[in-house]
């Protein structure tokens, strides 16, 4: 009878661990699939900067052309402006790609600590595996220690900024 109540103790801590596992899992799922998503956007915001420093150098030298060929001042200012405006924009873009680079490195960070702690949830579960088969106290006791590890280094993805 004693051994059979270990079994139940064991076996109700493999539920809970599997539990806060799937949670864990989830989590890090969510976590990769934002660090992707993260570095798609960073990727699209450089290619539009891109596409605007093309457009403000074709603006240069449409600009020095116009000047070369003594057109108005009308042509050369309006090229100018062009200019002004395209090196204005390409620096916000420039900031925004950053930005989602940042977030996207965070969310890199935060998935790893997720995933890290996911394993030590998994070696908890085969602990007590073991610890049923065994009936070593000792085995059950280090399964809920690694499980407890897991879940605190899962934790600490919240505190990734």
């Amino acid at each position: 009878m004693r051994k059979s109540r270990f079994d139940r103790k064991v076996a109700l801590s493999m539920a809970i661990i599997a539990a806060a596992m799937a949670i864990v899992s989830v989590a890090g799922q969510i976590l990769t699939a934002d660090e992707l998503l993260g570095q798609q956007k960073a990727s699209d915001q450089w290619s539009y900067y891109q596409a605007k420093n093309i457009r403000r150098y074709e603006s240069d030298i449409a600009r020095d052309m116009l000047a070369a060929v003594s057109a108005g001042p009308a042509a050369i200012n309006k090229y100018g402006a062009n200019l002004e405006r395209y090196e204005k924009e390409t620096e916000e873009i420039q900031a925004e790609a950053r930005k989602l680079e940042t977030e996207s490195r965070v969310r890199g960070s935060q998935a790893f600590r997720t995933h890290v702690g996911e394993v030590f949830l998994e070696i908890g579960i085969v602990l007590a595996s073991l610890a049923i088969l065994t009936k070593r106290r000792q085995m059950w006791l280090t399964s809920i220690l690694s499980a407890v590890v897991g879940a605190g280094i899962a934790a600490t993805a919240l505190l990734v900024h």
